[in-house]
């Protein structure tokens, strides 16, 4: 095989569709699916004086360059006196996939679309995911909004929840939007068409700021990881480029952990149970302590996130270019998150990394079947109707959902392994410096400064822990299995 041959997508296709299969993923749509998807030809009704119009706003879509599956849309408002109203409307999926229906059930059992470097296996058909039930450009769509009205501060002085019809105004995508907003990049061709748009995407920029300003305040923790995005060129593999957040992305991130708290808290005021996701305290502090002791940094000997995030900030201020090595190897430390049932009356572990009590999803109902079960929650709340959940299937869909999400993650990384392998199969015998990822009885890996790939050390090993930095060489790589192996060089 030469090395065009072993560069080809089609050969990681296959491999992402193996990988589906042996996780129990369905990576096809089967003909029940596809039969009830001839019968849906329109978007959601407007249910008429139930749903605000609010279409005249000012709405637009933040995501990657690339993305089709609009889930949510924002707006701000200016209130004066440092007080500002935020928006965020997402896609009512919820009344076009009914539950237990075909499609439903599909997307039940996946639980995520699942975005491999080969291949994207949506979790709807695409027909409603990039159509009739995204937020397209242009196009009236039924939307559960997010209303929250921000003090100075950043702190909630008000929220609702309610139906409404939108109005994607502009589709902007978070690389180009970001180099506008910092002064780095051309002016944003929908900012010249459509008035009053450039006021007010400054205004959510300055409005997720300091809701992230906040948050930090609370212990809110400031990660910033490289991911590596594989580059083709046709249907060959090229290269690995790292994707890094930005100000756009903060946008969308930050008002989407602000709507899901309000989610949450809106559910609770209704005396409905939710789906909460969490990351319990870090099963590892012993470890991110001794990171912190390494860089003059004495932490508390029991987790506290405010004291993490302060030593996060200052080695980030302090180092910018190594920041995203500390900020992985943290990550690796904290653990798993997962989604769990809160009951009316109870309450459910908070989430470590997030600095907050009430968190759900509620954001992304094309992409994320927890998201779908919250909108159906809050349609119900809203309308004063019945649970449409018994609680013994919600807890049995939270396991059911951590679960299929765990292995999503896996089958995305064992694509973007074996992708990493066909770029590095020529280079065995040479030496990189690298960062030790994971360490445990399994085994023990470490990730690449440049490229960011990640392998696993099969030699020299004894002593190593998370956050060590190293010389490696690579002696191995195995593209059909995702392996590339290390030594310490």
């Amino acid at each position: 095989m030469n090395n065009n041959d072993t560069r080809n997508r089609s050969w990681l296709q296959s491999i992402a569709h193996r990988a589906m299969l042996e996780r129990g993923m369905i990576p096809d749509f089967p003909p029940e699916v596809s039969a009830e998807l001839d019968r849906i030809n329109d978007p959601a009704a407007n249910p008429g004086e139930t749903a605000r119009d609010l279409t005249h706003l000012l709405w637009c879509s933040i995501d990657n360059d690339d993305s089709l599956d609009l889930d949510q849309l924002t707006v701000a408002e200016d209130l004066g006196g440092g007080s500002i109203k935020v928006l965020v409307a997402i896609a009512d999926v919820d009344a076009v996939v009914q539950k237990r229906s075909a499609i439903d059930n599909y997307a039940r059992q996946n639980t995520t679309s699942v975005y491999t470097a080969a291949e994207i296996f949506p979790m709807l058909p695409e027909k409603l995911s990039t159509d009739l039930t995204s937020l397209n450009y242009d196009s009236d769509r039924m939307a559960v909004v997010i209303e929250m009205t921000l003090a100075g501060d950043g702190s909630l002085q008000s929220s609702d929840v309610y139906r409404a019809l939108v109005r994607n105004r502009a589709k902007l995508a978070y690389n180009s939007t970001a180099a506008w907003l910092d002064g780095k990049g051309p002016e944003l061709p929908a900012v010249t068409t459509v008035g009053g748009l450039e006021e007010n995407i400054r205004l959510q920029s300055s409005a997720a700021k300091k809701l992230k300003a906040l948050r930090v305040q609370h212990g809110a923790l400031d990660f910033e990881t490289i991911q590596a995005r594989p580059v083709f060129e046709g249907d060959e593999l090229k290269d690995l480029e790292a994707e890094r957040s930005n100000t756009a992305t903060d946008i969308i991130e930050d008002f989407m952990v602000a709507a899901n708290g309000v989610t949450a808290r809106y559910l609770a005021s209704k005396n409905f149970p939710s789906i909460r996701r969490i990351v319990r305290i870090p099963k590892r502090w012993d470890r991110i302590v001794e990171l912190a002791a390494e860089r003059g940094t004495n932490l508390p000997a029991d987790p506290d996130s405010k004291a993490l995030e302060q030593f996060l900030l200052a080695e980030k201020s302090a180092d910018p270019l190594r920041f995203p090595d500390l900020s992985l190897s943290i990550i690796k430390l904290m653990g798993k998150g997962e989604y769990v049932v809160e009951l009316p009356g109870e309450s459910a572990a908070g989430h470590f990394g997030l600095a907050v009590k009430d968190y759900t999803h509620s954001t992304a109902p094309n992409r994320r079947f927890p998201d779908l079960i919250t909108q159906r929650l809050l349609k119900a709340a809203i309308a004063g109707r019945p649970m449409p959940y018994q609680n013994d299937e919600l807890q049995a869909l939270a396991r059911h959902c951590t679960e299929k999400e765990d292995d999503a993650k896996k089958v995305e990384r064992l694509v973007e392994k074996s992708a990493a392998a066909m770029l590095l199969e020529s280079r065995t015998g040479e030496q990189f410096d690298a960062i030790v990822t994971g360490a445990a009885d399994k085994g023990t890996w470490v990730r690449l400064m440049e490229p960011p790939v990640e392998g696993r050390l099969v030699s020299g090993f004894e002593g190593q822990d998370v956050g060590n930095r190293l010389r490696v060489q690579l002696v191995r790589t195995d593209i059909e299995r995702g392996y590339i192996d290390f030594k310490k060089a």
